[in-house]
């Protein structure tokens, strides 16, 4: 077979050969020598005369091959733009992340989420930032929201690598999604119409060219290319509003709220080119009233949970615009129990002298603005910029709440119109809750800018415009207002918003006064939470106020009951303490939140902490000094964590340079129980946090003469029974007081029974009085009895709740079955009785042995 084949090769082969060849090795041959021919590259003629001899498979062969190279030839090198390169690349992330996301793993979407980050700052400086990237940040947000609700209730924590990651995530999310808040609300309110407008908007170009759409609509500027054309409806229609079917829209609107897949912004778009071309005052009226019920709409779907500084502003702005244009036109009037007007083909024609009466609330809107600040201040940081510029939206806050008081007072006027008296007492006590915890400059200016605000035509029956300029008489004009035209909740609040104003002002005697007499601290139980958050404001700030007029016992007692309890900031509502074994659920926890109050009306915690411990030192040192000397008087504490904390600072071994406001405090203690009143005044003096105060000075000279009274009182405690006589000039001396003040103290503490001495005012000496001094075995003997029949007493009453008093209810002569019907156990019983001797009651009495008896005798 190969000697064929080699005789094929050769192109000098004879033709009787070719004879002898059989027709399958021909075939064979000729398609051998074709492929020889094509990778020789011989020219078309032979390849069409080889072409004609072929058959069988062969044909099928060079179809194939022929195949391949006709796609080499018309493959094409596809070449990306830079742009869809950049896309490609974050969609990569993008998936990197979602895989973390399934598997839990924060790490990785901490390092991804920077890479991503990265990329669209380099595409954002181009071209407008992906719809891909917003929906990847939002989905993230919600994710890791999600993730912290979960591990707060969950037992299965996050092991060190991703915690360090999530937290790591909270502060990227948070600085990153402010940036991109619109979008987000955006992407939130419908998420598949965001996602394919992306697609529309690069076909809607070609769409112009070919067909156009757009109408021009009348009275609008043609030059503005947002409001040159139409909205065009599913049908290619354009939709046109005109002033004929305001109404008809406006009720489809209201219709649709509350609905799923409803887009509010689209919602409030279509309700602002309403109000552009609205030509009555009842439409204008109406399509107000309506956007902004929908403006307050957009929180609930978004996950942010409060109003954006921008749709706030411009509901702020509408909600003065309503109240202008229902001053201009006093036929029409705003009122909750109005009726719905049904035709919307006309609009409503009240008969002559009758005032049209539109369906809506002016307090409820200004109420939920208020609301939706302070909610937002709540999520804002408070040491930024962004805060003081939020901050400054109070003051047009303040100046609709004041025209809208105005505009209550006016109808109420009206006979006509049934206007309930709770609108101006809700609105009262909104004015009121802005002005107590301020003070009198800062209301001042608030005051006089509002006034200015509103036209000079309007003018208020409760507090008129030209009335006494004093901020106190306000506060009390206002909160008299409420005492009289108000009930429950609202009445004490004003109540309690008044004792705060006066105590802020320090006016002691007066605000603790009003305190007492309204006995609100026997009912403040039964008011909301937010009622009991101002009474504890209330109560610190009358203790602060004492503390700044010197009175320190009242002060330490006044705080006992915030301070003591450990738990300032829940009970202030500034900030959320999570005890470590709390059943706090992600709801509970959610509310606590909602119910903190903003930055700026914070009471200082380490200042509330710092007047705490100090009025406690100068109480408890002499009381410690006095029972130390005086071992039969009974112990008493005054405050168990200021106790608490000293007992831990005398354990350590080492004592370092005081960091903080309780070491000052704690070392100051020691100092002054030692008898060393300077170093005590310079260690407390030093504390920072008195700068604070209004006046830093006063405060400091007063903790000085303070401590130097202690300090005398404590010296005296201690030293007494070590002295027979002492002279008034050498105290003087030692603690740079004045004789005269010394021996008012030293009075002071004879007549209080504090002290067993008597004053010589002849000789300026004091002469100290001995009574039976104990030794120090008599001391402990007594201790020891104190200790025994208190732990007596306690097991009685432990027995005593738990038998529910008939522990000797079956007790038998001679103390046997003193446990009762069964005899087994009632003999044992017995038997140890009788051993006693003197346990005859069921061995429930303890006589003390050898020591009782001593005691007794």
């Amino acid at each position: 077979m190969s000697r064929f084949f080699q005789g094929s090769d050769s192109e000098s082969s004879s033709s009787d050969e070719e004879e002898l060849y059989s027709d399958p090795e021909a075939e064979k041959s000729e398609e051998e020598s074709e492929e020889e021919s094509s990778e020789s590259g011989e020219d078309e003629g032979s390849d069409s005369d080889d072409e004609g001899g072929k058959a069988g498979v062969s044909k099928f062969l060079r179809d194939q091959e022929s195949s391949e190279e006709s796609e080499d030839e018309d493959k094409v090198t596809v070449v990306k733009s830079a742009k869809d390169k950049r896309l490609e690349e974050l969609e990569g992330v993008v998936k990197l992340i979602d895989n973390a996301r399934r598997i839990n793993d924060w790490s990785t979407i901490s390092t991804e989420f920077d890479k991503l980050n990265r990329q669209v700052v380099k595409m954002a400086a181009q071209e407008k930032v992906p719809k891909i990237y917003v929906k990847t940040i939002a989905e993230l947000e919600d994710f890791m929201n999600e993730t912290i609700a979960t591990q707060k209730v969950s037992t299965k924590k996050l092991n060190a690598t991703n915690a360090k990651g999530l937290n790591a995530m909270k502060q990227k999310i948070k600085r990153n999604n402010r940036d991109f808040t619109t979008e987000i609300e955006k992407y939130r309110a419908d998420k598949e119409e965001y996602m394919m407008s992306e697609e529309e908007e690069e076909v809607q170009p070609v769409e112009k060219v070919k067909k156009s759409k757009a109408v021009y609509t009348d009275g609008l500027d043609a030059a503005d290319d947002d409001r040159s054309f139409h909205l065009v409806g599913p049908g290619g229609k354009a939709l046109q509003y005109s002033a004929e079917s305001i109404l008809k829209n406006l009720r489809s609107i209201v219709e649709s709220r509350g609905k799923k897949n409803t887009d509010r912004a689209e919602q409030i778009r279509v309700m602002e080119k309403l109000l552009g071309v609205a030509t009555t005052p009842y439409q204008t009226i109406r399509v107000l009233l309506a956007l902004i019920s929908t403006r307050f709409d957009l929180t609930t779907s978004s996950s942010t949970n409060y109003m954006s500084q921008e749709q706030w502003k411009s509901a702020e702005h509408e909600y003065g615009k309503l109240l202008e244009m229902l001053e201009a036109n006093r036929n029409m009037v705003v009122v909750e129990n109005a009726e719905e007007w049904e035709d919307d083909e006309k609009p409503p024609q009240p008969a002559a002298g009758e005032l049209l009466k539109i369906p809506g609330s002016l307090v409820s809107i200004a109420e939920r603005l208020d609301d939706e600040l302070t909610r937002s201040l709540q999520h804002v940081d408070p040491h930024t910029a962004e805060y003081i510029e939020r901050l400054s939206d109070e003051q047009a806050l303040y100046n609709n709440i004041l025209r809208g008081l105005l505009y209550v007072e006016d109808l109420q006027k009206n006979e006509k119109i049934e206007t309930p008296q709770d609108a101006a007492n809700r609105l009262v006590m909104r004015r009121l809750e802005h002005v107590y915890f301020k003070p009198s400059q800062v209301v001042a200016i608030l005051e006089e800018t509002a006034w200015k605000a509103i036209p000079a035509v309007l003018d208020s029956k409760i507090t008129p415009r030209g009335g006494p300029k004093d901020i106190a008489t306000l506060v009390q004009v206002l909160s008299t207002y409420l005492f009289k035209n108000s009930v429950d909740i609202i009445r004490a609040r004003a109540y309690l918003c008044q004792v705060y104003y006066f105590a802020l002002h320090d006016q002691y005697y007066r605000a603790r006064d009003m305190l007492l007499m309204s006995h609100l601290q026997e009912t403040i139980a039964n008011f909301n939470i937010s009622t009991q958050i101002l009474f504890n404001r209330t109560l610190v700030q009358v203790g602060l106020c004492a503390f700044r007029g010197s009175l320190v016992y009242e002060a330490q007692n006044t705080l006992q009951e915030i301070c003591g309890s450990g738990r300032q900031k829940e009970l202030l509502a500034q900030g959320v303490q999570l005890q470590r074994y709390s059943q706090v659920t992600p709801e509970q926890e959610k509310l606590e939140r909602q119910r903190q109050l903003p930055f700026h009306m914070h009471i200082n915690l380490d200042l509330l902490e710092c007047v705490y411990l100090t009025c406690s030192m100068l109480l408890e040192v002499p009381l410690l000094a006095q029972t130390g000397s005086s071992p039969d008087i009974r112990k008493r504490v005054i405050s168990k964590t200021y106790r608490r904390l000293l007992e831990f600072h005398e354990r350590q071994i080492f004592t370092g340079p005081p960091e903080n406001t309780r070491d000052h405090v704690m070392q100051a203690s020691r100092a002054l129980a030692a008898g060393e009143w300077k170093k005590a005044a310079d260690l407390i003096c030093s504390i920072k946090v008195w700068e604070l105060m209004a006046n830093a000075e006063d405060i400091k000279k007063m903790l000085s003469e303070q401590i130097q009274e202690e300090g005398l009182r404590t010296y005296l405690f201690t030293y007494a029974p070590f002295y027979d006589t002492l002279s008034v000039n050498t105290l003087s001396s030692m603690f740079d007081l004045t004789e005269r003040k010394v021996a008012a103290i030293v009075s002071k503490m004879i007549s209080h029974e504090e002290l067993a001495a008597a004053l010589d005012q002849v000789n300026s000496a004091i002469i100290f009085r001995k009574g039976v001094e104990l030794s120090r075995l008599q001391s402990l003997a007594l201790t020891l009895s104190d200790k025994a029949s208190g732990l007596i007493e306690s097991n009685e009453r432990v027995l005593e709740q738990r038998t529910q008093g008939t522990a000797n209810a079956f007790e038998r002569q001679g103390g046997q079955g003193g446990r009762g019907g069964r005899g087994g156990r009632g003999g044992r019983g017995g038997q140890r009785g009788d051993r006693g001797g003197s346990r005859t009651r069921g061995g429930q009495q303890f006589g003390g042995g050898a020591l009782g008896g001593a005691i007794k005798a």
